[in-house]
């Protein structure tokens, strides 16, 4: 499932090719595809067509379009503010959906779900298109709600306080200006459990799934079965820091594909996986142990019905640790 880098990746592209554009009209190829829209096919349809994507937002891995009124658009821009906004078009990628940006004689993909037409732009392609061949993911129109904390609801080019309904439950994420590592360790302290299992919980910090915690892990000299209760505040410093440290890394990469299911909004994989220190290299040296002198292998165990990768020599297991 693509994490926090690939959908920021995501975002960012939409952002160039999406933000100010009016959605003309919409096809509905899979219903199933736009499931989570209660309402049906006919009322998403109606709530898209003639609204004006004004901005992109991520909050961990949820991403949403804020839509307003065309005309309503029109007249706010003309008077320099911003446009007001109270309903999102939400999509949730799932295991291998994909946002892409086509012009419309490009053929349409095997498993294209979701069709936006979207007003004309110099240069631009005219189409967003929803593919999803697992049909995990999908797309519905929500409500915008106030954030809990006042601040902005997510990563966005014009971020206001508002955030999706469905994504009000999720923590920060490290790449969030308004992310606060206070409010993160008083939390985590006072959780009992072991530092991978907190890392994924997405109500204490969003967007870090099994990968980039493994990495994070990795980079901070921490192994994942670390009890929280007792994590020193340097060490979980140290840990967001570089949690936060291989997700940029990933964004210039492009994020990381293991196959062709995630693609940027171009169709184009990231090239993170040839970078990863820790995951998916079990048998091979430590590339830091190595570089010191020693010899050290990446070791694999099972963890909450997934595998985790950590070196045994500069990530020891804890003499006292909980799983």
């Amino acid at each position: 499932m693509p994490e926090l880098p690939e959908v920021e990746v995501v975002r960012r592209g939409l952002v160039s090719w999406v933000r100010g554009r009016t959605i003309e009209s919409v096809d509905v190829l899979d219903p199933r595809s736009i499931r989570r829209h209660a309402l049906g096919v006919e009322d998403f349809i109606g709530n898209l067509q003639g609204a004006t994507v004004s901005d992109v937002v991520r909050r961990g891995k949820f991403l949403w379009l804020p839509l307003v009124d065309g005309s309503a658009h029109q007249q706010a821009a003309g008077n320099g503010q911003a446009p007001p906004s109270r309903v999102a078009l939400m999509a949730h990628l799932g295991m291998s959906g994909q946002l892409l940006m086509q012009d419309a004689g490009v053929p349409d993909e095997k498993h294209l779900k979701v069709r936006l037409h979207l007003s004309p732009s110099a240069g631009m392609p005219g189409q967003l298109r929803f593919v999803d061949q697992r049909i995990f993911g999908g797309l519905f129109v929500t409500a915008l709600v106030p954030t809990d904390d006042g601040g902005p609801g997510g990563l966005a080019e014009s971020p206001l306080p508002l955030i999706a309904g469905e994504a009000s439950h999720i923590a920060r994420d490290p790449l969030d200006p308004a992310f606060s590592f206070d409010r993160f360790y008083q939390r985590l302290r006072a959780r009992k459990t072991g530092l991978k299992r907190a890392l994924l919980d997405q109500g204490l910090v969003s967007g870090i799934g099994n990968i980039y915690a493994d990495e994070a892990l990795w980079r901070a000299r921490l192994h994942y079965a670390r009890p929280t209760d007792k994590l020193r505040r340097a060490d979980a410093f140290r840990l967001i820091d570089s949690a936060r440290a291989v997700m940029l890394d990933a964004l210039d990469a492009g994020g990381t594909s293991f196959d062709s299911l995630y693609v940027n909004v171009n169709g184009a994989s990231g090239y993170f996986d040839r970078s990863l220190n820790a995951y998916g290299r079990e048998g091979e040296p430590c590339k830091r142990c190595t570089a010191a002198g020693i010899h050290a292998t990446i070791r694999r165990e099972q963890f909450m019905n997934r595998s985790s990768y950590t070196c045994p020599v500069c990530q020891p297991r804890p003499r006292n640790g909980r799983w």
